[in-house]
């Protein structure tokens, strides 16, 4: 975990792996997932992470669309949105950017004023926590109103930026074709959007070829960790995203993996798949994710490896329970094997086995990665 008592997002957990403190360098994700999508920053601009969604009145139905809406049409309401959306409240631009499935980013730029990214959620299921975004055990289904947590102008306009918004994008989508033929066809309309982890500012992080000497690549799917692995300078690996096909998609990864490491002494790979059945609270397709990533990604990959040069780590950055359909505090396991490193007694992975393993359990997931670049260079964990 990064902190007992923390359900971490993605970015936060993510910068923790790759040792950075999220507790000391918190960003925003909204800064990582413009970052991750291409869009460009400067101080001052607002950046926030967003969701298609599913409303009734302003009663949240489905956080996701019901992970129904294709990245096709999510681009094609983000692009009316962007087109028709005018924000009066205060003079201001505005870019709104479909990434993946239903997800999106939006970032708002202040004509001749900059703004704050102190600022609640309207998404009920993350909740500030100073400079961290967290997931809330029982979240409320009503949309929140963005509300300014100091009493600076830049944040109090930041809020009412973000609240109209959310009501001017919400008339854009319920008038669209694209809903109309989703509830014509009995799929759950993407008629609103919900907003959260504001950033206002790039982050400035030592890069991990000058902390760690090792020239560092990444494959990842989605925004938010391109955006961390290019503000920690790793070259990112442009893939198609994952299809109808997810066997042949690990496969390619294993492949990318492979040739990236001809060229770098560390490569960072992300896959998603057994997270999304997590939120959804679905064991069996849980189950069925982790034994594909198993035999699709890890057994190529490591049939291809000398690991006697090679140090591989597997884990997961955050726990996502079925039982509770979000993120949890939990500690989740590691795995390290290769360059020398002996093995210990563990013969599964899981919490618990993996908990008594020689490891042992790290406090804080920032102390992750100087372990493994100390098992690069000397061949054993210490």
């Amino acid at each position: 975990p990064i902190q007992r008592g923390v359900a971490p997002e993605s970015d936060a957990a993510v910068m923790s792996i790759l040792g950075y403190d999220p507790l000391a360098c918190s960003v925003g994700r909204g800064v990582l997932e413009a970052v991750g999508a291409g869009l460009e920053l400067r101080d001052g601009d607002l950046a926030l992470r967003c969701n298609f969604a599913t409303a009734s009145g302003w009663e949240v139905v489905d956080r996701r669309v019901g992970r129904s809406l294709t990245t096709e049409e999510a681009v094609e309401l983000a692009e009316a949105v962007e087109r028709s959306v005018k924000l009066t409240s205060h003079p201001c631009d505005l870019e709104f950017k479909a990434t993946v499935g239903h997800r999106a980013v939006l970032v708002l730029r202040g004509r001749g004023f900059k703004l704050s990214a102190n600022i609640s959620n309207t998404d009920p299921a993350y909740t500030r926590l100073g400079g961290l975004s967290v997931a809330e055990a029982s979240p409320s289904r009503a949309v929140r109103w963005s509300e300014p947590l100091d009493g600076s102008l830049e944040a109090r306009r930041a809020a009412e930026l973000v609240n109209e918004f959310t009501v001017r994008s919400r008339e854009v989508l319920e008038a669209h074709p694209i809903n109309a033929r989703r509830e014509a066809e009995g799929k759950p309309k993407a008629n609103a959007i919900l907003c959260r982890d504001a950033g206002d500012r790039l982050p400035k992080l030592e890069p991990l070829e000058r902390r760690f000497g090792l020239r560092f690549a990444c494959l990842a799917d989605m925004p938010v960790e391109k955006g961390i692995a290019k503000l920690a300078g790793m070259e990112v690996e442009e893939l198609p995203p994952p299809g109808g096909d997810p066997r042949a998609s690990y496969e390619l990864r294993a492949r990318r993996a492979l040739s990236l490491l001809e060229a770098h002494e560390a490569v960072y790979v992300h896959l998603k798949g057994p997270d999304e059945p997590g939120h959804d609270g679905d064991v069996e397709r849980k189950v069925e994710a982790i034994e594909l990533v198993d035999r699709a990604f890890f057994k190529p990959l490591l049939d291809s490896l000398d690991v006697a040069e090679v140090v591989v780590c597997v884990t997961s950055d955050h726990a996502t329970p079925c039982s509770l359909r979000a993120h949890s505090d939990d500690p989740v396991p590691v795995a390290v094997c290769g360059g020398g490193v002996e093995a210990d007694e563990v013969r599964s992975f899981s919490e618990r086995a993996c908990a008594k393993g020689r490891l042992g359990l790290l406090e804080r997931g920032v102390e992750l990665m100087p372990f493994l670049v100390r098992a690069l260079r000397s061949g054993h964990l210490s």
